[in-house]
């Protein structure tokens, strides 16, 4: 496996250490047989008591040997398979934080927390088994039958017999046991799946009353799970007693073999009882190989699981010539058309427009007029399909990632929050901040009186997903946490829906002082939000249909006419228009 060969290479030195302790395990499990053999035949026949005491020492001495080459086995399996298993964790987080949307989706979360947690599991236990038993295996199957070949030629067809008879048997089971591995980790990844949408749908579970559907969705899905790995299971636990069984057969024709050989005094007792020994050892050898052989197909499609994160490049990556930017100060749409991954139809079509530092601009539009979409492609979340994005002259696609997005304060449509304290959400985007810094901010924002109000103030606890908080101080604690990163460019994505009319208004009024020297970019709802904007872009079905201020699109542009007068009433038109 190309996987585990590539994270092993990284641990030479324990792999050669791990391989030199097989040796004295070996020499325990192999040595001591040879030396009972001899204390049969040469000491208690003999009964000289002289030879056996040494045999003894001999025995003593190398089981020490033994117990230590099993105790720095042990301990060399168990340091690289955490090291490998840690290593391939990390690798794998690391690399999908480079995903875009588009990867993102592909995989999805359900599956992606199964190959970084369970399939990594996976690896771990095959390691373990490969570096503890697979270079153990050669060796004592080589040594006994060596050994047997040297005791009787006769006897040792009976274990020739026998051992294709247990490889044919486990090649059977490793390829009935592959399409039951295969189908077991797909199963995790949909359980996982329904799980995490229950715990985040709770709400809308039970406000339709879902809650015997979902269940027995789950059960159905545990159900297919626990099938499949009870067939898999009752597949590998038949193994073992086959062997032993084929074993004491071995066993049994070994010991009526050695009778007819004992009369001739072509074999000594103390040979059969070692014969025995190297017989279970052969025996025992091959069934651990043959253990490893059926693990393999299991190990093999989480490795597979794995290899397909690492292997999938992301689609959105630095150029080659990749250019630092230093603050944004002139933002242009040029003929942008855009379609999702895999979707059939244009969500943005032809958009043009251009803005610079100092202004505020708005996007209004109908639900699905490609809102959100528009700001996604300012973060590159994606690219462009046709056309370009250009900052300060040049394709935002010629900037390093990391220095654009540094430069932009996004807020998205839905706010979240990350389980820790109120500080570390608002400090966010700079750890570093001052305690002024941070109040500053969060007065901005118009949460200082919610902070105030809770027991432990800004080191207040807020749980997974902020969910001890309502909605619009999600929202608001969001927008401090832009507001004190002081980006370039401002994005707030439908970021003050959750707001009442007074609080929006306060915000927006604190708030432009704080984007007066950046490029401030509103996605709203609300005709009251984007009123004062410099300029307001009406989209439909993805284009443009009316580009300029209030006034303008009111003269003009009858989309916004409606949604104007759907939300204001004519007294209030009418004083914005005197004022």
């Amino acid at each position: 496996m190309k996987l585990i060969w590539k994270y092993l290479m990284k641990y030479k030195k324990w792999f050669l250490l791990d391989f030199i302790s097989v040796f004295g395990f070996a020499l325990v499990e192999l040595g001591i047989p040879t030396i009972i053999s001899d204390m049969i035949d040469h000491g208690i026949e003999a009964q000289d008591t002289g030879y056996l005491y040494s045999r003894f020492g001999i025995m003593a001495f190398i089981s020490v040997i033994g117990v230590s080459g099993v105790v720095l086995l042990g301990y060399c399996c168990s340091k690289i398979s955490t090291n490998i298993t840690r290593d391939i964790r990390n690798d794998v987080f690391k690399h999908s934080q480079s995903f875009s949307a588009a990867e993102m989706e592909k995989f999805g979360v359900s599956s992606m927390i199964t190959r970084t947690n369970n399939d990594a599991y996976q690896i771990m236990l095959f390691l373990n088994v490969i570096l503890k038993s697979a270079l153990l295996t050669p060796v004592m199957m080589c040594v006994s039958v060596m050994l047997i070949l040297q005791i009787s030629l006769q006897l040792s067809y009976v274990v020739l017999a026998t051992i294709p008879v247990v490889i044919l048997g486990v090649i059977i089971v490793a390829k009935v046991s592959e399409p039951l591995s295969e189908n077991q980790q797909k199963s995790i990844d949909h359980i996982n799946q329904i799980l995490r949408e229950n715990i985040t749908g709770i709400r809308v579970i039970r406000s339709f009353n879902k809650q015997n559907y979902e269940k027995k969705r789950f059960s159905n899905e545990n159900d297919f799970y626990r099938d499949q790995s009870a067939k898999l299971f009752k597949l590998m636990s038949c193994t073992e007693p086959s062997f032993f069984f084929l074993m004491n057969i071995a066993t049994v024709i070994v010991y009526y073999l050695s009778c007819t050989l004992l009369n001739t005094n072509a074999i000594t007792l103390g040979n059969v009882v070692a014969f025995v020994e190297y017989l279970f050892h052969v025996m025992m050898s091959v069934l651990i190989f043959c253990m490893v052989f059926m693990m393999y197909p299991r190990a093999n499609v989480s490795a597979k699981r794995i290899m397909e994160v690492l292997d999938t490049k992301p689609s959105i990556v630095n150029d080659k010539d990749c250019i630092l930017l230093d603050s944004i100060e002139t933002l242009s749409f040029k003929d942008v058309s855009f379609s999702y991954p895999n979707g059939e139809e244009a969500v943005l079509k032809n958009i043009d427009f251009s803005c610079h530092k100092g202004q505020k601009i708005a996007v209004i539009g109908s639900t699905g007029s490609g809102k959100s979409t528009l700001v996604k492609l300012m973060n590159r979340f994606y690219d462009v399909s046709r056309g370009s994005i250009e900052i300060n002259g040049n394709d935002i696609r010629k900037y390093d990632l990391e220095s654009l997005r540094a430069q932009i304060g996004y807020v998205a449509q839905k706010a979240h929050m990350f389980k820790g304290s109120i500080r570390s959400n608002i400090c966010f985007g700079k750890p570093e901040a001052s305690v002024e810094e941070m109040h500053h901010a969060a007065s901005v924002a118009q949460v200082s009186d919610f902070i105030s109000k809770r027991e432990n103030g800004y080191l207040d606890e807020i749980a997974e997903d902020g969910t001890n908080i309502s909605g619009g101080q999600k929202q608001r604690l969001s927008i401090a946490r832009v507001i004190l990163k002081k980006p370039s460019l401002y994005i707030y994505d439908d970021s003050f829906s959750a707001l009442d009319f007074k609080t929006d208004a306060t915000l927006r009024k604190a708030l432009k002082p704080e984007v007066k020297n950046a490029i401030f970019f509103v996605v709203a709802q609300r005709i009251s939000t984007i009123m004062d904007s410099d300029m307001i872009i009406v989209l439909d079905e993805g284009q443009i249909i009316g580009l300029g201020t209030h006034l303008e699109l009111l003269k003009n542009c009858s989309v916004y006419q409606e949604i104007a007068h759907s939300q204001l009433t004519q007294k209030e038109l009418d004083d914005y228009e005197r004022n």
